[in-house]
């Protein structure tokens, strides 16, 4: 499936040169975007009062590659707390910004802005909204890179190679659990997003019941080992059996934690950290209500959970 977002990261030739660079990436346009001016030139634009912002629009094909995955590109690629400036670059016109025009691209948005928001102490400065508007830039601007390898661009090179191998690859299997999730839930159980804390399905979810992976179905927790942490997300004292949760290393946002996956289906759960009652183990399963599905005591046994009401009870 065929989709867009539209990135504002600075100085265009940089942005567009990286997402260009992207396997699943079908095309990258530089462009200006939000314009108080119908088509708008570049010098228009320099002079700060036509309010747009330099823009690169990359269509991409996202049943081989996920917003995710594009965002947390887009974000390494930026200083995401600079206001008005990327580089040696200063202006309205490069602010940084996301542009969707599709509103179901939104908590996935919200998802990756608040798990970058927690990692920095000073305020993200990423606009997002709606795409007003958006004319392509000039055509010496398109491409600008590749007709001058030596140009300027503020993007760390380093990137560039990420960006090659950035790719996931297509699976029928997964085109049919992608129409079945929300977008929110695909982009935390397929891609590792993060959902936002406090304003999630379980957060405050404390009926008796179990939690089942929202993939397939698995049993994984019970209410009874929930508690209040006051992190935001759903949290357990312990799965249902230890053996229905794996854990990984996770490197990334510069931190070492603990994943939690769903053994079976492999989806992306959670953390897992230290800092749970000492009572019950001193363990605290962080987990996104995305990932899961919660079904009522009442309601087990019909939905075939029966053999769990014991745990629950």
């Amino acid at each position: 499936m065929n989709k867009v977002i539209y990135l504002a990261g600075g100085c265009f030739w940089g942005t567009a040169h990286l997402f260009s660079l992207v396997p699943e990436v079908e095309s990258v346009i530089a462009g200006y975007a939000n314009s108080s001016v119908a088509h708008p030139t570049y010098q228009e634009v320099c002079t700060g009062e036509t309010g747009a912002a330099e823009t690169v629009c990359v269509s991409y094909d996202s049943s081989r590659i996920g917003l995710s995955d594009l965002l947390r590109l887009f974000i390494k690629s930026i200083d995401p707390v600079a206001v008005n400036r990327q580089g040696n670059d200063i202006g309205t016109q490069y602010r940084t910004g996301i542009y969707y025009t599709d509103p179901a691209d939104v908590p996935v948005i919200e998802a990756e802005l608040a798990t970058l928001q927690r990692r920095l102490s000073e305020r993200v400065a990423i606009e997002v909204g709606a795409l007003q508007n958006f004319y392509p830039a000039e055509d010496y601007h398109q491409d600008y890179l590749r007709k001058n390898p030596g140009g300027y661009c503020h993007v760390n090179p380093n990137l560039f190679k990420e960006a090659r191998s950035l790719r996931r690859e297509a699976d029928e299997s997964k085109e049919a659990l992608r129409a079945r999730l929300t977008p929110l839930q695909w982009e935390v159980t397929q891609h590792g997003a993060t959902e936002r804390p406090y304003v999630n399905e379980y957060d405050r979810e404390f009926r008796r019941g179990i939690y089942v992976d929202i993939t397939d179905g698995t049993p994984l927790f019970v209410s009874s080992s929930k508690f209040d942490s006051g992190c935001g997300w759903p949290a357990f004292s312990r799965p249902i059996d230890d053996s229905l949760i794996s854990e990984h290393l996770d490197t990334s946002y510069g931190r070492v934690r603990t994943e939690v996956r769903s053994s079976k289906s492999g989806a992306h759960l959670g953390h897992v950290f230290p800092d749970g009652p000492a009572e019950s183990g001193s363990l605290r399963y962080c987990i996104n209500s995305a990932s899961l599905r919660f079904i009522t005591l009442e309601q087990m046994a019909a939905e075939g959970y029966g053999a769990y009401i014991k745990l629950v009870e």
